[in-house]
């Protein structure tokens, strides 16, 4: 019998730009406590403008954890996000009974929830050629070879990512197994309960929000940011949404215009990837940004429902 636990993690998912970050800080402002990004790219503190990262004023209105916490410099991979949120919670939940973790990156909202399965060794000849061939010849042969090989990998993840594409294809090269195949086939027990929530609106609201969200990026100056960070433009988190686009535009590629436009289209395609991924799990409770009162009326009753009986009955782990 499964028996709820002290502890609560909210994890609270959804499409870029739908409005996660203003929830996650009314949540832990309702609940006193704290959040956790599960952004994969607010975690670098060179990157700012083009992450929509949380603002001065929204990081003072709550505490926040893996905000420009590392530097592109350095590896930060699913498994150390894993290892080092689950020391995080330990410590909010020290002095709290729930936390928030909020983020639209499906593999490190997974990674902390479920785990992550052991990883088979990687040839390490396979990943320098295709590192080699990323250089020379981009992206493009790299993704559509993961189509091939492991389509179901390559429908969940960001495909602009030449990490995350090139990941995917040096395991199977490697093992002739999918990586898709061995994410989380197997929960992992954690010491706490966990709420999911999710939040959606309709498509043509969801793509004005993108677009208005991008525009406000080049109007923050996000072409200036970029040009400032020309000189790491070979680490991966640089060959991502909002920032290879810009990259052509410097290299006179293509014209502004055209690199505005291409990166409210990748941003849109990364929304229906996003909300493809999290649909897949029937324990995320959905609603709309604004339903605030009805967020919190579910998750009190979540966990009204389960832990008071089973304190009143003294059921115990």
């Amino acid at each position: 019998m499964a028996v709820w636990k002290e502890k609560t993690l909210i994890s609270v998912v959804g499409p870029t730009a739908i409005g996660k970050t203003a929830l996650a800080i009314q949540l832990a402002q309702y609940f006193h406590t704290e959040i956790i990004s599960a952004d994969s790219r607010q975690f670098f503190k060179e990157m700012e403008i083009g992450t929509a990262k949380p603002t001065q004023t929204e990081l003072a209105a709550a505490k926040h954890h893996f905000i420009n916490s590392h530097s592109i410099q350095q590896l930060f991979s699913t498994g150390d996000f894993e290892a080092e949120g689950l020391k995080t919670l330990d410590e909010i939940f020290k002095t709290h009974n729930l936390a928030i973790m909020v983020g639209g990156s499906g593999l490190y909202v997974n990674a902390l929830i479920n785990g992550l399965d052991e990883m088979p060794e990687i040839d390490l000849s396979i990943r320098t050629q295709l590192n080699e061939q990323f250089k020379t010849k981009g992206i493009t042969p790299i993704q559509a070879k993961l189509a091939e090989v492991d389509p179901e990998y390559f429908a969940k993840v960001d495909q602009q990512n030449p990490q995350r594409m090139i990941r995917g294809l040096e395991v199977f090269l490697s093992t002739g197994q999918k990586l898709s195949t061995m994410l989380s086939a197997t929960k992992k027990e954690r010491p706490f309960n966990i709420i999911k929530i999710g939040l959606n609106t309709d498509r043509a609201i969801l793509y004005n929000r993108i677009n208005s969200r991008v525009d406000q990026m080049i109007s923050n100056g996000l072409i200036e940011e970029v040009k400032s960070l020309s000189g790491f433009r070979a680490y991966n988190a640089l060959n991502t949404v909002g920032y290879s686009e810009v990259f052509d535009y410097l290299d006179e590629k293509i014209s502004l215009e055209e690199a505005i436009s291409s990166i409210k289209q990748n941003t849109r395609r990364f929304a229906k990837r996003q909300l493809t991924w999290f649909r897949r799990d029937e324990e995320i409770k959905w609603f709309e940004p604004d339903e605030f009162n009805r967020i919190t009326d579910h998750i009190t009753q979540t966990i009204n429902y389960k832990i008071i009986p089973q304190i009143n009955n003294n059921l115990y782990y």
